[in-house]
Parts: C-alpha cells; structure tokens; sequence
C-alpha cells in the first residue's frame, strides 16, 4: 500500500493505492502555517477512519504546487510510515514528452493529471483541472504534452467579485434555477457557473480548432462536478485523475 498526497493552494487531496487500486480519496484544507505534527495526525486519523492499517505502507509520493508545505508534509508521512516519500519533480521519472519552452515550469499536479490521461484515454487529449486554478492542457495523437491554459479559477473569480463590489452577498453554488436569474443570488449562480462552463467549452474548440482535430476531453479538480455537467459539449469527468498519475510514476521510480 502507497501513500499519494496531492498538495494545491486549496486543497490537499490524500489517498492510497494497492498495486493499480485506489483504496480512498479524501480531502484537507491547504494549512501553510500547521506543523509536521500537526499534518501527521490528520493523516493518522484519515488512514485509521478508512479502516487500513498504516504498518503496511511501503512508500509515499507528493506532488505539490505549494513549496512552502511540501517539506512540512513530506517529513509528516516519513514520520508517520517511516518509508521513504518520493516528491514529483527534477529527477523523477514520468514518462511524459513536455513541448514547453521550460518544461521544469510545468506544475507537478498538471504532470500527473497527463501522464494518468495518457495511459487510460485515447489521444489527442484535453485536460481541463479544476481547484484554485482551472488548468487546461493539451496532448497531442503522439503523446507529447503541448501546453494550454491557466485561467483564475471559479471560487477565485467568485471571491473577487464579492470583495469588490459593496452589494453582492457570499453565495453558495448550488445550481441556478434557470441561466436568466430573477433575484441578486440567483444572477450570480447562474453568472458563474454558465459563464464558467461557457468559457470551457469556448477553450476547447479553439484547442481542437488550433490542433486541427477533435480531441478526448477529461476534468478533474474539486469544482469538476459543479460546473462540467453544465457544459455542452461532451467531457468525461475522473475525480481519480491526479492520484492515478501518482500511481504510475511511483511504480515508474520506486526501487
């Protein structure tokens, strides 16, 4: 059993896996300022409320786009299985051709959403992540990983917009009850998740419209499921998407 820790500006998204089966996926606030010790015993207590038992990790991996955390958390699971933890980065092994113009800029979370993509759906592809940030990124037929988007993400233009203005209220985002509000609070809901799924769909055609052929499109992130069932066109949503791709490079780099 493999450790696998997804650290984002929001969201830290924690799982474990047993040779290519993925036991649990859960989800932590992103704490900057909260200890080794501290971080051990949410771990702790997520592994024993998912009925496993912690002797039996062999190792962890971390990919990470919060560097200030990601030592925090790294000496938590070594303390917490006394295994060594592996952290996607310089040196670790995916598999994956990156097209950048510096690939070392391509974020570690973007790396293993492609390198799960590629090994389990048909390429070309899209992939569109959705947390803090909404990433899109492109693959082309040979498998080489392009590029593509980073866009502020839907609780970030959210937030702006009601720290902004002095009459809009916090709102929650259940679904609008039509895209033509008739009330403050339902206007932004259906603002911003119509406009949301609008602005994907508009992406992904330019993408296709620019790689000259019609591309699988994949989303995953902790907002997939509140704005992709809104979009028109056709997008397989994997919430597994990220920890499948720690899965394969931990099995591609572990001893």
């Amino acid at each position: 059993m493999v450790l696998a820790v997804d650290i984002g500006n929001s969201n830290i998204v924690l799982g474990c896996f047993e040779k290519d089966r993925i036991l649990f996926i859960e989800r932590l606030c992103t704490n900057q300022h909260s200890t080794a010790l501290e971080y051990t015993i949410l771990i702790k207590n997520i592994i024993e409320l998912n009925h496993l038992d912690r002797e039996v990790i062999q190792g962890g991996i971390i990919s990470s786009v919060v560097p200030s955390v990601t030592h925090t958390v790294q000496e938590a699971m070594v303390r917490l299985t006394g295994k060594q933890v592996m952290v996607v980065g310089p040196g670790i092994r995916t598999g994956l051709r990156i097209m950048l113009d510096n690939p070392a800029q391509l974020g570690s979370d973007r790396v293993a959403d492609a390198v799960a993509a590629v090994n389990e759906y048909p390429c070309p592809l899209i992939i569109i992540d959705m947390g803090t940030a909404t990433t899109i990124s492109a693959i082309d037929r040979e498998k080489n990983f392009l590029g593509g988007m980073i866009i502020p993400g839907l609780r970030v233009s959210l937030e702006s917009l009601t720290m902004r203005t002095s009459q809009l209220p916090k709102i929650s985002l259940d679904p609008p009850k039509k895209v033509i509000g008739s009330n403050t609070v339902d206007c932004m809901k259906s603002g911003i998740i119509y406009s949301t799924a609008g602005s994907i769909d508009g992406a992904v055609e330019r993408i296709e419209e620019e790689m000259g052929e019609k591309c699988t499109v994949i989303s995953t992130g902790g907002l997939a499921r509140k704005i992709i069932p809104y979009c028109k066109r056709d997008i397989i949503i994997d919430d597994q998407l990220l920890l499948k791709g720690l899965m394969i490079i931990y099995n591609k780099n572990k001893q």
